[in-house]
């Protein structure tokens, strides 16, 4: 017990508020906020595309080990100076969304606030795993996890049930919109990032040994990050210029097959695919010229991937990686759109604060205790597969809910197994993942994996406000459900692949 009061143990809290500050503010917060100025259900869930730099984390990642920060290293150190820059691009963001108002049709600038947040916010991330890992030893990392787990869902309380609370009270409503309100409450959240930055300055720098290989030349630092920017902006400028040809071959492949949704998606996702492969057309372009070196771009990027791969086998990586991808979009795809589908119900900001923000908080993290606890007497891939039946089946709760509406009696039946099951399946999820990494790759690794996890089922959520618009919310329920099933068989697959046959993941 006497752990708990380590002061990096503590520390962690703290910074998982901060970490935990972000991601609200740009899914349901921001959904709220745009349905109340009017905007177009389909148009509010293509924000949720916003967070996508939690899901691509793993290109920046090994920058964030590697280049300094100009006068911050030198001042705090190479963590807390990143950490630092994090925060403030964090506070610049909010406060920039604050100051658009979507009801006057500056979503573009909206977008871009918001890509900022979610691009910040994933950064932060990083260090923040990176401080954790290498500022205290082994015997303290499971607390530390443990607080930073409370204190990011503390930060999502506040930036999810406070705001809407805070919205409310300002004047804002279904019918009632006032920019005003939500203006002055997204000040309020950015205000609230100071825990963060106060944080950062109190602490120390991690004084463990340097474990991310040789030291890089300042030629080195300035490849990969002009390689960084040149394929970053390939990318936007590959997705943003062929919006126009792709929403005008949708429209017309939409009328010959009568699948508007459908085929919106394909297209939107071969745009996506476009956009990836112009990045890595350029960077491979970059090491073939000698701009980026390749023994870096080994050590960096390829090493990690090699050792997975050779741990457990092409097979059973394949099948592994599939897992991660797909194991919790039956949650996520859902919900993007369920905050717009409270209301849409009838239920009030603070109704939806006080439900599915308050109380299904209480029940997350009862759920990942419980996860815990199940997983530790009965194994990770039983409560793995345990999780991805209940996720899937609780989904069903919703169609339910639809056709009742209004009931908060309903609304807490549902909210209590929705969110159960969530931080049942979360906590053997952390495990899964945890047991698939290697510590001499901590941080790549695990930034690849926790990527994959959310890439796809956020690809596919920013489609459901379209979904719904074209088979209603009992529908679209139904098939989040049924996109659980193929997860169940994965995790089926996955009991043979967990113990590598060579060595342990801990070599």
């Amino acid at each position: 017990m006497r752990a708990l009061g380590h002061p990096r143990v503590i520390t962690m809290l703290f910074l998982g508020f901060s970490a935990g500050i972000p991601l609200l503010l740009i899914f349901s917060s921001l959904s709220l906020w745009l349905r109340e100025a009017g905007i177009e259900r389909s148009a509010v869930t293509f924000f949720s595309w916003a967070a996508l730099g939690y899901s691509f984390k793993f290109v920046w990642a090994p920058l964030v080990d590697t280049l300094p920060v100009p006068l911050l290293t030198r001042r705090l150190g190479r963590r807390r100076g990143w950490m630092l820059l994090a925060q403030g691009s964090i506070i610049a963001a909010i406060t920039g969304m604050a100051l658009i108002d979507p009801a006057q049709g500056h979503l573009t600038l909206m977008a871009l606030a918001a890509v900022l947040l979610g691009f910040s916010s994933a950064t932060q991330d990083i260090v923040i795993d990176a401080y954790r890992i290498e500022s205290a030893d082994v015997s303290l990392q499971a607390l530390m996890s443990s607080t930073y787990i409370a204190g990011y869902r503390i930060g999502m309380l506040v930036s999810g049930a406070g705001a809407l609370f805070l919205a409310s009270a300002f004047g804002s409503a279904k019918g009632t919109y006032d920019y005003q309100a939500w203006q002055e409450t997204y000040f309020i959240m950015a205000a609230v990032m100071s825990v963060g930055v106060l944080t950062t300055l109190m602490i120390s720098e991690p004084t463990s040994p340097d474990v991310h290989g040789p030291a890089r030349s300042t030629g080195d630092h300035a490849g990969i990050l002009f390689m960084f920017v040149a394929g970053v902006t390939g990318f936007i400028l590959v997705f943003y210029f062929s919006s126009d040809p792709a929403t005008e071959l949708s429209r017309a492949l939409a009328g010959m097959t009568g699948t508007e949704a459908g085929t919106r998606f394909m297209v939107e996702t071969v745009r996506l695919a476009m956009g990836v492969a112009t990045a890595w057309l350029i960077a491979a372009l970059m090491i073939q010229a000698g701009i980026v070196s390749r023994d870096v771009m080994q050590d960096t990027y390829i090493a990690p991937l090699k050792d997975f791969f050779r741990r457990y086998g092409l097979k059973s990586a394949l099948v592994l990686l599939l897992l991660v991808g797909v194991y919790r979009i039956s949650d996520i795809v859902l919900g993007v759109i369920a905050n717009v589908f409270y209301q849409d119900m009838g239920f009030t900001k603070p109704e939806i604060a006080g439900v599915v923000k308050t109380f299904g908080l209480f029940m997350t993290i009862a759920g990942g205790f419980l996860g815990g606890l199940l997983s530790v007497r009965y194994g990770v891939v039983r409560i793995l597969l345990l999780g991805a039946l209940l996720s899937a089946a609780t989904n069903l709760l919703f169609i339910a809910l639809a056709a009742v509406g209004h009931d908060l009696s309903m609304l807490y039946l549902v909210i209590s197994a929705d969110n159960l099951s969530a931080g049942l399946a979360g906590a053997a999820f952390i495990a899964f993942l945890s047991g698939l990494t290697n510590i001499r790759f901590t941080a790549m690794q695990y930034a690849i994996f926790s990527s994959l996890m959310t890439l796809f089922p956020k690809i596919l959520g920013g489609y459901s406000g379209t979904i719904v618009d074209n088979l209603g919310y009992s529908q679209f329920f139904m098939l989040t459900a049924l996109l659980g099933l193929p997860v169940i068989v994965l995790v089926w697959q996955t009991r043979h692949y967990l113990t590598p046959p060579a060595e342990t993941n801990r070599s």
